[in-house]
């Protein structure tokens, strides 16, 4: 991504629990006071999901808390949030999650250089337990590498 960006909240969960296939870019649907609050606080990030209903993409779970000097028009802080993409992109997605096995899962929240908040929507397969320990082990070797050669080069 040739942009900067800003991030907001990552789900670094998500990494842990899927293997990542697919990334898509998606503006959000929100209200000034949750732009206000992402700017502030941030939000959460860690037990979201995406669904396809009806044609569009909703982003369930997401807490984005309520402005400290917001007034009645904060709304609720766990509401489904719609998911901006091109009607193409959602028909491609709605025919990859219907593959046995696959979700969609939000990686990261960020500010894009003009100010917009996106969502990266990641395409991705569960992660089996003994994925997960051959990932781990992975890292740790690469750790471990990393590390002899840094005392090698002293």
């Amino acid at each position: 991504m040739a942009s900067k960006r800003q991030s907001i909240a990552r789900n670094r969960r998500a990494f842990h629990e899927y293997e990542i296939l697919e990334r898509f870019e998606a503006g959000i649907e929100l209200t000034g006071c949750e732009v206000r609050s992402l700017r502030d606080n941030g939000c959460q990030l860690t037990d979201c999901f995406a669904l396809i209903r009806k044609g569009e993409v909703w982003l369930n779970n997401v807490h984005i808390p309520p402005y400290r000097n917001g007034n009645i028009a904060n709304g609720d802080p766990d509401r489904r949030r719609r998911l901006l993409l091109h009607r193409r992109e959602i028909r491609v997605l709605e025919q990859k999650v219907n593959e046995r096995g696959m979700a969609l899962v939000p990686t990261e929240m960020y500010f894009k250089e003009n100010a917009l908040v996106k969502v990266e929507l990641a395409l991705a397969r569960g992660k089996k337990l003994h994925d997960k320990r051959a990932s781990m082990a992975e890292r740790d070797m690469k750790r471990e590498i990393e590390r002899a050669l840094k005392e090698r080069s002293r």
